[in-house]
């Protein structure tokens, strides 16, 4: 019998580990669907602008057709967007948005093994959860939960590189391999991702083997940036001479834009001293880095118990944190610093802001550790619930963004006036307008003239398909698209010797965004007056 008892427990520990983590992952899930129910249809700016035109554009052949309609985001890589676009199109209400919201919640699953394997021994069920409860409280994070935003997405393999970096001790190459691999796929669908990239690199300067791991990192991540962005920098060379239209176009020359390297630089701090202040203004609810208003206190918290944790360490003769704890915190340090130096776009800092939570936990954990002679030692009951404490605060002081939703009861399904059942030829004079393109006749064209970073160069390969496309009129003629209520951009008709025609009606077209109305006149040529 006590045999048996002995080949019977591994069994049942190990079917309990299967039972905890497949509830781990449901209810991660469960949280991602039920908080994308609860905020309804999401009708963000970037879906009205590019993630719904781009996918819909390749889908339909239209790169050959129209011209640039969203603008400089024309040319990003859209294949990040085809599972929400498909799940959004090809199922009801709300269950497309709502599965997507389902797979955003792995996130929590992913922070919970992180925090159990980078923790170790301080793993406790308190601070596994104080590290989740911080991660799901993210504004961010929340502001693209069942959204079409890709941040929060490719979250997944950033992170999960990130950890195999960690755990790296075993298997070494296998794990450096495709981490690079997760990480290089992240950054070949979206370009931002390249501040984890670099991250990444600079932490496994600290491995045990800094060369080998350097070069099998940077291995995956070519393989895997090629795999998901390859083939799409080829279609944008081929179409514009520049493979990451219009990014870098000082370096790659494209004729389609000035040859400067065009940069949101609209959040960046202005100072070293502003800069380092950033974390406290998103403290108090200044929100700077984002469009919408947010309230955050974790980077505060981390900011502080790092600059603690520095402190103590200058007082001891021994390190406080692992080699592993060192790893973690460059990666994080060195993200964030580049993430400040290039964007200091809030919703590309997802990443970090899950983040947050396994490293104000680990930090809390080892300052706690290291308390000197002079002071009593914090028992594991405290330590426990100074975390839960620290987490509870930050995730309820916490404030997410919101890109703007729409009721499930009001989910938008434009009506299309009769005046606009024909095939015309459309010049758009504003953004975010692309979306409403697959809500008009298929055979229609439409041309953007009001990109203030790609505006049309003239005699340039967006110019001459907008004229060859006027002398060759469709059906419904031709018009503008604009939104209501925005600044007058009729001048830039002017070009193209277009004028509109005050004898006939504009037609609207509901909006989007609740409250909006898009509105498109008839034109005329000047000449013709």
């Amino acid at each position: 019998m006590p045999a048996a008892g002995g080949l019977r427990r591994p069994w049942t520990t190990n079917l309990r580990g299967t039972a905890l983590a497949i509830a781990i992952v449901v209810c991660s899930m469960l949280a991602g669907a039920l908080y994308t129910f609860a905020m309804g249809e999401d009708v963000n700016w970037d879906w009205q602008n590019y993630h719904e035109y781009n996918v819909w554009a390749v889908l339909n052949g239209r790169y050959g057709v129209d011209a640039v309609p969203p603008g400089f985001q024309t040319y990003f890589n859209p294949i990040v967007y085809f599972p929400v676009y498909y799940l959004r199109h090809f199922l009801p209400s709300p269950y497309g948005l709502v599965i997507i919201g389902a797979i955003h919640g792995l996130n929590l699953a992913l922070i919970y093994l992180f925090a159990r394997l980078v923790l170790r021994q301080a793993a406790t069920v308190a601070a596994i959860a104080a590290a989740v409860a911080i991660a799901a409280a993210g504004p961010m994070t929340l502001s693209e939960v069942g959204t079409s935003f890709s941040d929060v997405l490719l979250a997944l393999p950033v992170i999960g590189g990130f950890l195999l970096i960690l755990v790296a001790d075993r298997r070494p190459a296998v794990r450096y391999l495709l981490a690079g691999l997760l990480i290089g796929a992240a950054v070949g669908l979206k370009l931002t991702n390249v501040v984890y990239a670099i991250g990444a690199a600079t932490a496994v300067l600290a491995a045990a083997r800094p060369l080998r791991a350097t070069a099998l990192l940077g291995l995956g991540g070519i393989v895997g940036a090629a795999l998901t962005g390859g083939e799409w920098c080829l279609i944008a060379w081929r179409d514009t001479g520049n493979p990451i239209f219009p990014l870098f176009n000082a370096v790659f020359q494209s004729g389609e834009v000035a040859a400067i390297n065009l940069m949101d630089a609209q959040f960046m701090p202005h100072s070293v001293l502003d800069a380092l202040a950033y974390p406290f203004y998103w403290l108090v609810g200044d929100h700077r880095g984002a469009e919408h208003p947010f309230r955050d206190a974790r980077f505060a918290v981390v900011t502080v118990l790092l600059v603690l944790g520095l402190f103590v360490r200058m007082r001891r003769d021994s390190a406080i944190l692992t080699r592993r704890d060192v790893q973690f915190v460059v990666l994080f340090a060195v993200s964030y610093l580049v993430w400040l130096g290039l964007f200091s776009i809030q919703r590309y800092a997802v990443v970090l802001e899950l983040l947050c939570g396994p490293i104000i936990v680990l930090l809390l954990a080892r300052l706690a550790a290291s308390v000197g002679p002079a002071l009593p030692k914090m028992s594991p009951v405290a330590l426990n619930a100074l975390m839960l404490t620290v987490a509870a605060a930050i995730a309820l002081w916490s404030q997410p963004a919101d890109w703007w939703h729409r009721p499930w009861s009001d989910i938008y399904r434009p009506k299309i006036a009769d005046e606009l059942r024909q095939p015309a030829t459309y010049l758009i004079l504003g953004k975010p307008l692309a979306y409403i393109a697959p809500q008009l006749p298929s055979q229609s064209r439409f041309y953007l003239l009001a990109d203030i970073g790609v505006p049309i160069v003239p005699g340039g390969i967006f110019d001459q398909r907008i004229r060859a496309g006027l002398k060759a009129p469709l059906p419904g003629g031709v018009r503008e698209l604009h939104m209501r209520g925005e600044p007058d951009r009729s001048a830039l008709l002017d070009r193209y010797a277009l004028a509109i025609d005050r004898s006939r009606p504009c037609v609207a077209i509901e909006g989007a965004r609740p409250g909006t109305t898009l509105e498109s006149c008839p034109l005329i040529e000047r000449t013709s007056r």
